[in-house]
């Protein structure tokens, strides 16, 4: 039986670790809580805007984690050429995450994965409302700020076909809200789809889990903000998940 994951995810810029809301930085941001220990993935994202930004004190971070966390580590964040991509593995990291580079040159994400294995390449997919498109949603790239024409589950596809192993989908609108996954979101890509989702942004409580994998069809639920803001820890979610009949792994 295949079991659900719960990722948490941290995200990093101009040396520190903190949440966002909207795409924005929120330095109320407490980085000491990870429980290692019960999480089934780390996802680090270096959403550092300057494109020209040393990046060695997010390498310096992902070794860390690499050395302390002894579950697989996702990182991510400018990369756009496979020499970034082995950059990335060779500090650390287990998979990597690719967004804009993706949208920029598609290729990328056969590269990783020809190289690596679809396992290790992971397309994260921001998608915002939209009025435009018949899918109901567009895709955006470069931290959200420019339109692509893409749908959703069109990219989310194509993504596969080029050799995603997974897909990370993120609701622009619900980042840092605490509401509840997009599940209509959720539901466009994971039946466009044949590999894993992971969703993102906007979970506020543990049935937000629930609800992401029974009426959105996520493989793993990913979350950033609910740990900052309450004492509630990753095992007791799981716990939670399991009594509400979701296979996770304890």
């Amino acid at each position: 039986m295949l079991r659900n994951r719960l990722i948490t995810v941290l995200t990093f810029n101009d040396g520190t670790l903190f949440r966002t809301k909207l795409f924005e930085p929120d330095y109320r941001y407490t980085h000491n809580f990870v429980d290692s220990w019960s999480v089934d993935e780390i996802v680090i994202l270096d959403i550092t805007r300057d494109p020209n930004a040393d990046k060695r004190a997010f390498y310096d971070v992902v070794t860390q984690f690499a050395k302390e966390c002894f579950v697989p580590l996702a990182v991510g964040g400018g990369i756009r050429t496979l020499d970034d991509a082995r950059q990335m593995m060779a500090v650390g990291g287990d998979k990597v995450v690719v967004n804009s580079g993706a949208v920029e040159r598609p290729k990328l994400i056969t590269e990783i994965a020809e190289a690596y294995g679809s396992q290790c390449a992971v397309l994260s997919v921001d998608a915002r409302k939209s009025e435009i498109l018949d899918s109901g949603y567009e895709v955006f790239s470069h931290f959200a700020g420019q339109p692509t024409g893409k749908a959703p589950g069109d990219w989310a596809l194509e993504g596969e076909k080029l050799g995603a192993g997974e897909i990370m989908i993120t609701s622009v609108e619900r980042d840092g809200s605490l509401q509840g996954y997009d599940l209509a979101l959720c539901r466009q890509v994971t039946e466009a789809v044949t590999v894993p989702v992971l969703g993102m942004a906007g979970a506020g409580n543990w049935k937000h889990f629930v609800e992401g994998v029974e009426q959105g069809g996520l493989s793993a639920v990913c979350t950033q903000n609910i740990y900052h803001f309450t004492e509630t820890s990753i095992a007791s979610a799981k716990k939670f998940m399991e009594k509400k009949g979701i296979p996770v792994r304890l």
